[in-house]
């Protein structure tokens, strides 16, 4: 049984103030193998006043030496890469080989990508040749408040925890009480790597303490939160009363637009991507849209993908996926799967209850629904689970009222051979972000949505920038 009951704060492993624990469950099996300590109000307080005291020297310091820092710390991550991926397998249960090839590698890729950007970005630059006295200085925020999900804990970690750091800002990171292995082994890391005390503090908590008292508290000068998008409301409402700066990554209903022209492999790749990872990520591509004259084929062919993807635990080898983290998140995919069958959309795979053999752990079927209408449950509600919704539509115009016609706006696909057609889509299509006919976007591109999506960017020097101030300076010269 492993137990947490230490923050790491001010460069010490200290107890919790907090005596509340939370279990670690094992999602595969249901059996508890550990409790991680939650925080209070005191333990916030004890880790914001240590990265306020810490704030005036790292801010200061010499952008060579929070370089130095992140080479160190990537180093030693990809050191301890394999304890990543089964720290990830076992908190949040992802198959092992997902956790160690994909998961885990995350954070170490994001080091890389911000590295990247500070070989050109520049915090102090000549505001413009008719103003040849002026300068534009970008200076650290403050001390920034981080709250991140289960879902990709070291990605959405790393997206936060090193572009902060390379701005010269102090934090205090609040992860999530399912996934708190990982980042208690990050807090490890940076304190190998040599990280000033007070420069990064955690603290484990839940969102109605520790992440409210964080979103409250007047010395945090930042919040950002990724997240569903119920909590990024609460977290904006909160931090409006001291006007931080908010920054949320939140939920997706993306839409993936399959038109006659498409690959052959469209259906099968949109399928795959939105079972990945066990449907488990804020920018799955969930809605479907067909275009009419295949919409039969394509229908067809999502159930033969679906019927091949394998289910199985998280600690066996494999391509197969796991299960969801939660019994409370099982709960609430099996409900939307009955309300998609009351509401009349068409089961082609999968469907209610576990998958064939499993009688314990928190797996859900791939399922496939079609004939799906765009006011059904199914097509409007972020499932976060392996739950497909095929829509038939009639022409570009059309595809393009169905895919806008929602709250959400993180990413939409696109599958078309008409290089015009994807452009005209890739202007109209309300999302932050678009990928077209299977081709990811660049590493570092900016990650972030509109509208219920959230707003700010993750990722490149727009990632970097966020926790960034823009000073206007006149006289320089």
């Amino acid at each position: 049984m492993r137990k947490l009951d230490k923050h790491y704060i001010g460069g010490q492993w200290v107890p919790s103030r907090g005596k509340r624990e939370h279990p670690m469950v094992n999602p595969s099996t249901e059996e508890v193998i550990g409790a991680v300590t939650l925080g209070d109000a005191a333990d916030v307080e004890a880790a914001v006043a240590a990265a306020s005291s810490a704030f005036p020297k790292w801010s200061g310091s010499p952008v060579e030496e929070r370089i130095r820092l992140i080479e160190r710390t990537r180093e030693i991550y990809k050191r301890r890469l394999n304890e990543m991926g089964a720290a990830i397998s076992a908190e949040m249960g992802a198959p092992i080989d997902l956790a160690g090839e994909r998961q885990a590698p995350a954070a170490a890729n994001h080091m890389t990508n911000f590295l990247r950007v500070m070989e050109t970005f520049s915090f102090s630059e000549p505001f413009a040749d008719y103003a040849p006295d002026d300068r534009i200085l970008m200076q650290p925020i403050g001390v920034v408040g981080m709250i991140t999900p289960w879902n990709w804990p070291m990605s959405q970690v790393g997206l936060k925890v090193v572009p902060a750091l390379l701005a010269g800002c102090t934090m205090v990171l609040k992860p999530s009480e399912f996934a708190p292995l990982s980042s208690n082994l990050l807090a490890e890391i940076l304190d190998e790597a040599g990280v000033p005390a007070g420069v990064f503090n955690l603290v484990h908590g839940d969102g109605a303490g520790v992440g409210a008292s964080l979103s409250a508290h007047p010395g945090v000068a930042m919040m950002s939160f990724t997240g569903s998008t119920v909590a990024g409301r609460a977290v904006m409402k909160t931090a409006a009363d001291t006007f931080k700066r908010v920054a949320l990554e939140l939920g997706g209903k993306g839409a993936n637009l399959i038109f006659a022209d498409a690959d052959d492999k469209a259906v099968e790749r949109g399928v795959r991507q939105c079972f990945s990872n066990s449907g488990q990520s804020c920018n799955a591509p969930t809605r479907m849209l067909v275009e009419r004259s295949i919409y039969a084929q394509s229908v067809e062919r999502a159930r033969e993908v679906a019927e091949s993807v394998v289910v199985g635990k998280s600690d066996a080898s494999g391509p197969h996926i796991g299960p969801v983290v939660s019994g409370r998140q099982y709960e609430r995919i099996q409900a939307l799967i009955e309300t998609a069958l009351a509401e009349g959309a068409r089961l082609v795979a999968g469907g209610p209850g576990r998958p064939s053999g499993f009688n314990s752990g928190y797996f859900v079927q791939p399922t496939v629904f079609a004939d799906v209408t765009p006011d059904m449950t199914i097509a409007r509600e972020e499932v976060f689970g392996p739950v497909l919704s095929i829509i038939p539509f009639e022409d570009e115009r059309h595809a393009l009222e169905i895919a806008n016609d929602t709250p959400y706006g993180l990413t939409n696909y696109v599958q078309t051979q008409d290089l015009e057609r994807r452009r005209r889509l890739a202007r109209h299509l309300h999302s932050g972000m678009v990928e077209m006919n299977g081709q990811p976007r660049g590493a570092g591109a900016p990650f972030g949505g509109v509208g219920f999506s959230g707003l700010g960017r993750e990722g490149g020097k727009w990632g970097l920038e966020e926790y960034l101030v823009v000073k206007s300076v006149s006289g320089w010269n």
